[in-house]
């Protein structure tokens, strides 16, 4: 069954992801600000709930196995990009920014060469998610309230959460070389 509860609030999170965004399309700021952290701050408690439940109520599915990642990688990248709209082109920003989007693109484009042969998720790897969804929605509030100590946190967490994406992506990949060098070998 593809709506369960757990997928209807993965999707929810890769509807939400460009309305991250688009609000400030749509209204003027600081209304933009606010709306754009509720809704990162809704979509990102759903990361933890859909699993949870997915596992909880014995719903765990394909579909939610693939669409989850998607829907992490499109809320990050999406509300990286707002940040950087937001805050400019600053080596302090756009530094911790590149190396969380070049980490997710690498192991995606890793992930689908692999095909069939997946690599178990770590604990890590869900640190790291949480780092990047805490970080951001920090970030984002700041953007709302305006309250340079959660600039300054906030930007602090960013580039933590950079570090743990660079060792969760060093780990994967090297993980998955091995896998890499028996398919070219054959």
């Amino acid at each position: 069954m593809i709506w369960t509860i757990p997928n209807i609030l993965t999707f929810g999170r890769l509807i939400a992801a460009p309305c991250v965004a688009l609000v400030f399309v749509v209204f003027e700021r600081p209304l933009a600000d606010w709306l754009a952290f509720w809704i990162f701050i809704g979509a990102a408690a759903t990361d933890f709930f859909d699993g949870w439940l997915a596992r909880k109520l014995d719903q765990v599915s394909e579909l939610g196995k693939m669409l989850d990642p998607i829907a992490d990688k499109a809320m990050v990248v999406i509300a990286l990009a707002v940040i950087l709209a937001l805050g400019g082109l600053t080596f302090w920003l756009v530094v911790p920014c590149a190396v969380i989007w070049s980490r997710e693109i690498l192991i995606s484009g890793v992930r689908e060469y692999l095909g069939s042969i997946k690599l178990r998720v770590t604990l890590a790897a869900k640190l790291k998610t949480t780092a990047q969804m805490v970080a951001i929605g920090t970030v984002l509030l700041f953007f709302a309230t305006e309250l340079m100590v959660l600039f300054w946190l906030g930007l602090g967490m960013l580039w933590v959460a950079a570090g743990l994406t660079f060792a969760t992506g060093w780990d994967y990949f090297s993980k998955a070389i091995r896998h890499l060098h028996e398919r070219e070998a054959t």
